[in-house]
């Protein structure tokens, strides 16, 4: 790897860390053919640079997918509220307390024993409620404990939440209740609905933790609606790769925000950053499940 400024690389690595930057310069390495153990070619990564790699297309690179990230994240936000107020409305009009009461969601969720913890999966998330009301310093909690002693209603409750638990509520609502939603957003089926929800939790838990974004394979995707289901989606139902990859998850993104916000410039934003893609030996934007022209499908026009 050329490196034209030692004391400046020297300093990123001192912020950023070995093995964070070591992630981005990985997809630099070069590659080969070999005869595996059951005879078939497959790659091998060997410990030497591209012609061409320098140190400065890792830390572009890194810019790069830390406002990937940051665009990620915002959009993940606008569906997390939007989701918010949906079951807010929703059961609230049934029970205050209905994200408490067993019986106003799935028995799988609120009855069915777990045997690896030996209690309801209803119970370990109320359990992590409470630690989150707990310790809450929020000026609408305090003013509810100062007015009231009862457990907070779900209007209030659910902006304790955070994606994972929204996510996990989701799933664990009656059949009915996940049919609504999906409803209100086109969804054809609900376990489509609670796929996306799980996935896009995975994707904002690694854009939390600061983890590379750009060429991941989430292991926890969406799944792709079938072939005319949703046509806006139909490029993914039979694109192996892009569903295995970050572009699976940005375009069941992009389906949503267009419920939520059809002025939406996420998809502007987002087509301006992959514009911005390094210019450097052995990356491209495609390595993220991005079909090529992308921008020009019907789902970000």
């Amino acid at each position: 790897m050329n490196v034209t400024d030692e004391p400046r690389a020297i300093q990123y690595l001192e912020r950023m860390g070995y093995y964070r930057l070591s992630g981005y310069w990985y997809p630099f390495r070069q590659s080969r053919l070999i005869t595996g153990a059951d005879g078939r070619p497959t790659t091998q990564i060997i410990d030497q640079f591209r012609q061409g790699t320098e140190f400065r297309h890792v830390v572009e690179l890194y810019v790069f997918d830390k406002r990937l990230r940051l665009l990620f994240l915002d959009a993940i936000e606008r569906i997390e509220v939007a989701l918010r107020v949906d079951v807010a409305l929703l059961l609230g009009a049934r029970d205050p307390s209905a994200h408490r009461n067993p019986k106003e969601l799935h028995g799988h969720f609120a009855a069915k024993i777990n045997p690896r913890t030996g209690d309801t999966n209803h119970k370990a998330w109320l359990a992590r409620l409470d630690e989150n009301e707990r310790r809450s310093r929020e000026d609408f909690v305090k003013h509810f404990r100062a007015k009231y002693s009862s457990d907070l209603p779900i209007w209030i409750a659910i902006e304790l939440w955070d994606f994972g638990m929204l996510s996990t509520f989701l799933s664990g609502m009656k059949v009915a209740d996940q049919d609504a939603i999906a409803a209100k957003y086109n969804i054809p089926r609900r376990e489509l609905l609670t796929s996306w929800m799980r996935a896009i939790n995975h994707i904002r838990n690694i854009c939390a933790h600061h983890s590379r974004l750009w060429n991941c394979s989430p292991s926890d995707q969406p799944k792709p609606p079938r072939a005319g289901e949703i046509p806006l989606l139909d490029h993914l139902a039979n694109d192996t790769f892009a569903q295995t990859r970050l572009y699976a998850v940005a375009a069941v993104i992009q389906f949503l925000l267009r419920r939520i916000n059809p002025t939406t410039s996420w998809a502007t934003r987002l087509n301006e950053h992959f514009a911005s893609f390094p210019q450097a030996p052995g990356i491209a934007p495609g390595q993220s499940g991005f079909p090529a022209s992308w921008e020009t499908l019907p789902l970000w026009t």
